[in-house]
């Protein structure tokens, strides 16, 4: 309870805070505008500059100081709910020092608006402290003049690490690792280990254990921490260390990452190349980003809009261009739908009962087959289905849409028998329903699984055939069906 309490008040913090930025933004601009209306002649126009340059250094005093107390995460969360101005004057008084933490924590649409309006050189030096795979995070999302910039600024270790971050895939584990982490070797005491550590002076985040390699670097298992504090110091790693630890390969996807962290209770784990050598290490805050950025850019892809691409303030050309192949397909399908209803136009006019049906059949239709493609996604991502589980899945769907459909038709049924008082058209609506719900249980499992066979991203096509498949079925279905037997 305290937790959910404290979470409340940091996010009651950010709220107020970003407030407090916009307002005082706002109030600079109005100064500005009445500071440059009043007055004329030579002398009033003097004065009006000296006002407005002290209202303006006094306000950016202010909003300096107040971004000055700001997590780095929390500045990106104000820069990214500003518009286009106000952020860029809001990203100039943060200081330079910061400005490559704060980068790593925007939006990649956002960064790169901050980042286009930089001189290469100034990109470099705010980039060039970051750690390499930091570094390498951001180059991917930069124009290739600043992207050229940074790396020609780079020393050499830095430049080998980053450009091997670099060559991986991005959605691999490879492109999300840490290049930091500490190795020991079997035949190491605890006592000497302890020593290391100390000359260390400082340890790489989420370090839980370290990662035991051999000669040739291959990894051997790993030294939880507990047990080198608890341990006997004369004792060896090899004696300590456990032999069966969870890796991953550069190459492997994150999302199998992702699986394994939450079935393992992961904090990190390490990362291996081909040869079997110890590069890396994933940590459990590199995986809570996959998560996140994964759920944001699934929640807006399903509406048809690019999660990496979209800006709340982006300008509305280019917004609205951005959304048209969706309007499109949309669209289109509704024109097959209306073409649909449009071959029953003489059955629709003999029973106008029929008009204030029809939208019931589709609708239910559509949430329904949308469980299943959201079940079958799921199961997708998590490499859960193979050849035979989708068919299982499919007949399991299938079956739950024939219960649905008996029992929910049933009620239907009920209901339009008791509004019309005809009980064929009862029955004709609760078979279509029927029908429909095993049309849709069908898509649901088949859409998501067919375009994920072709290389196609199901969350965003499934919605599409769903929606079409289920209204002009629906329609058709429920129209057939009254113009066998009732018209």
């Amino acid at each position: 309870m305290n937790d959910i309490s404290s979470r409340q008040l940091h996010h009651r913090h950010l709220e107020q805070a970003r407030a407090q930025v916009i307002e005082l933004l706002s109030r600079q601009a109005v100064e500005r505008e009445l500071v440059n209306r009043s007055g004329e002649g030579p002398e009033r126009s003097a004065k009006q500059d000296v006002v407005a340059l002290l209202v303006a250094r006094q306000h950016q005093a202010a909003l300096e100081q107040r971004l000055a107390g700001f997590h780095p995460a929390d500045i990106a969360f104000v820069l990214e709910s500003l518009e286009p101005e106000p952020r860029d004057l809001a990203w100039s008084l943060v200081r330079p020092e910061r400005r490559g933490a704060v980068l790593l924590e925007t939006a990649d649409v956002v960064r790169r608006a901050l980042v286009c309006h930089m001189p290469a050189d100034e990109v470099a030096d705010v980039v060039r402290p970051l750690d390499p795979e930091d570094i390498a995070e951001l180059i991917a999302s930069l124009p290739e003049e600043s992207r050229r910039a940074v790396l020609e600024r780079l020393d050499q270790a830095d430049l080998a690490e980053v450009r091997s971050v670099l060559s991986f895939p991005e959605d691999s584990v490879g492109a999300a690792m840490d290049l930091d982490f500490v190795s020991v070797r079997e035949d190491a005491s605890l006592e000497a280990v302890q020593r290391l550590l100390r000359r260390r002076k400082e340890l790489p985040s989420h370090t839980n254990e370290l990662i035991v390699v051999d000669r040739a670097n291959k990894l051997r298992g790993f030294l939880p921490i507990s047990r080198l504090l608890l341990g006997e110091p004369e004792s060896t790693v090899g004696e300590q260390m456990s032999r069966d630890p969870v890796f991953f390969y550069t190459d492997d996807r994150m999302q199998e990452a992702v699986t394994s962290f939450e079935k393992y209770d992961l904090v990190s784990a390490p990362v291996v190349n081909l040869h079997d050598q110890v590069v890396g290490r994933i940590t459990v805050d590199a995986v809570v980003d996959a998560i996140a950025e994964r759920a944001q850019t699934e929640g807006l892809r399903k509406v048809g809009l690019s999660g990496e691409d979209e800006d709340l303030f982006a300008p509305i050309r280019h917004a609205a261009r951005r959304r048209w192949p969706w309007l499109a397909i949309n669209l289109l399908t509704a024109f097959m739908a209306s073409r649909v209803i449009g071959a029953f136009e003489h059955t629709i006019g003999a029973l106008v009962a029929l008009a204030a049906l029809m939208p019931i059949v589709a609708s239910i239709g559509g949430n329904s087959g949308n469980q299943s493609v959201a079940l079958v996604i799921r199961g997708l991502a998590m490499n859960q289905l193979g050849p035979s589980q989708l068919r299982r899945i499919l007949v399991r769907e299938l079956g739950i849409a024939v219960i649905n459909g008996l029992v929910w038709g049933f009620v239907l049924g009920v209901a339009t028998f008791v509004l019309y008082g005809d009980p064929k058209l009862a029955l004709v609506i609760a078979a279509a329903l029927t029908l429909n719900l095993l049309v849709a249980g069908f898509v649901g499992v088949c859409a998501p699984a067919a375009l994920h066979r072709f290389g196609r991203d199901p969350v965003m096509g499934s919605s599409i055939v769903l929606t079409a498949t289920t209204d002009s079925m629906g329609f058709l279905i429920f129209l057939g069906l009254a113009a066998a037997f009732l018209v």
